[in-house]
């Protein structure tokens, strides 16, 4: 008797789930479509909220800025959780390589006295920056209609710690060891004369009632505050004798530049929105023009204080950088 084997390739009758064959065509899904398109709560809720009964307890009238679709903006990083706490795995992994080797070269101990200050008294007691930019996404996150936009809000939010534990590995490595500077950073953000603008200003944000308007406001801050640290201040400490600097730097603005993807693209959605576009650009330009020039006091008094140390042309980058901030949204 012999046998003959074939191989016989079975179609399957659908490549996807329906929900995702009615918005794509009938092919395979992606892992990230299949976990993020059409999560968004709508429908049988039980109750309105107690301390804001004119709203449903997921409602896009959470914020002036809306979208016809919910889904027609995606994450462009395409990020679900497997990929996203690998990626910050990496990220984490390769400051630890950095710090070791600033620590075996004595990197740290060896900057400049004025660098050293400006990390001390300015740089290190941002991490309560990074703590202010992790409750604006978290609120982000929880108003925000649509799982496509608050997954991005979410991560952003996990980000925020993490960004705030980079500073603070940086600080104890640059107190010997110890958490001095971080106790000290505490009270510096408490009461430091050059802090206390951009103090207000997160606080400030903290109490704005359209999670989308207060996370504009954390963004034209952040495009300011980390172009000033961690690309100027960067090629500054590469002039200055701070490489040491320059190596912590690169790690933030890496960060950052994954950060821009996906809120470009959000700003992008609103704006070229079929039914609600114009009003979302006249929106986003309105609280640009209310936020910018508070944002931009608020860095300006830090990159005087760090121009006090280091002498890098710091306020002037940033007023220059806050007149571009402005325009772009004017111009979206």
């Amino acid at each position: 008797m012999q046998y003959e084997l074939r191989t016989q390739v079975i179609e399957p009758k659908r490549k996807t789930f329906t929900n995702l064959a009615a918005r794509y065509g009938d092919r395979p899904a992606s892992r990230y479509e299949e976990g993020s398109i059409d999560v968004q709560a709508v429908a049988n809720f039980h109750y309105r909220p107690l301390w804001d009964p004119e709203h449903e307890i997921f409602d896009e009238a959470y914020s002036v800025m809306r979208l016809t679709d919910p889904y027609g903006f995606v994450d462009p990083r395409q990020l679900y959780y497997a990929p996203y706490v690998t990626a910050r795995s990496h990220l984490h992994e390769a400051f630890a390589a950095t710090l070791k080797y600033l620590e075996g070269r004595d990197l740290l101990d060896r900057l400049p006295e004025g660098w050293r200050a400006a990390l001390a008294e300015l740089v290190i007691p941002l991490r309560h920056y990074e703590s202010g930019g992790q409750l604006l996404s978290a609120f982000g996150c929880r108003f925000a209609y649509g799982t496509t936009i608050a997954q991005c809000l979410s991560y952003a939010s996990f980000d925020r710690v993490g960004n705030a534990q980079l500073l603070s590995r940086l600080g104890i490595s640059l107190g010997g060891g110890s958490d001095d500077l971080l106790v000290a950073a505490k009270q510096q953000w408490m009461g430091a004369q050059a802090l206390q603008p951009l103090r207000r200003y997160v606080e400030e944000l903290l109490v704005e009632k359209d999670w989308a308007v207060a996370h504009l406001g954390l963004d034209v801050a952040d495009q300011l505050l980390y172009g000033l640290l961690y690309q100027h201040l960067d090629d500054a400490a590469l002039l200055g004798g701070a490489g040491g600097y320059s190596l912590f730097a690169q790690h933030m603005a890496g960060w950052f530049a994954d950060q821009r993807r996906w809120i470009d693209a959000l700003y992008a959605a609103w704006g070229a929105d079929s039914q609600h576009g114009s009003a979302n650009r006249a929106a986003l330009a309105q609280a640009a023009a209310r936020l910018a020039p508070a944002a931009a006091q608020a860095v300006g008094a830090l990159a005087e204080a760090l121009d006090a140390h280091v002498q890098a042309g710091c306020a002037d980058v940033v007023r220059t950088r806050a007149a571009a901030v402005g325009a772009a949204f004017q111009e979206s």
